[in-house]
């Protein structure tokens, strides 16, 4: 049986929203950094134990905030994922509110907060950085490498079901 959900990606411009889910769906990265205009929807079936998800993705231009995303954007949405720029700390100051800003209008929507860009730090700046982060990231992630790429997407998976 396959079940049907929409997965959001939030982030600031840059933190490789993009980047994350063009190395899940089609195992590719590219370094030429394009802008996205509005929303990008990809599509991959994440096989669970009990079921299939086919996860609809949508890759949401970044914004400063989630409350600048339009509202029609996060509606009907099963799971988020929240990407934070580790190499940029603008990009998570304000991450615990913007967390909680969202868990109040998606309710009972599983999150995950990931850190992305892990291969451009050594294993103790990454363990500096996170300590700065005010809310502990489910995993840092590398689009670059593919690190924990696919682990993000079927924990997600997982706690939608």
């Amino acid at each position: 049986m396959t079940i049907s959900k929409k997965v959001i990606l939030l982030g600031h411009y840059g933190v490789g929203k993009s980047s994350l889910t063009r190395r899940f769906v089609y195992q590719k990265f590219s370094n030429q950094y394009n802008t996205t205009i509005g929303v990008n929807i990809e599509k991959k079936v994440v096989a669970l134990p009990t079921c299939e998800i086919s996860m609809i993705i949508w890759d949401i231009a970044g914004e400063t905030s989630h409350q600048k995303v339009p509202q029609s954007y996060k509606l009907g949405a099963h799971g988020v994922i929240y990407v934070v720029d580790l190499t940029r700390p603008n990009t998570y100051q304000k991450l615990d509110t913007e967390i909680l800003n969202l868990q109040k209008s998606l309710p009972d929507v599983p999150m995950l907060v990931i850190g992305n860009k892990k291969d451009l730090f050594t294993e103790k700046e990454r363990t500096d950085i996170v300590k700065q982060l005010p809310l502990e990231p489910f995993a840092l992630s590398s689009a670059k490498t593919g690190e924990n790429v696919d682990a993000i997407f079927t924990e997600l998976a997982k706690r939608m079901v």
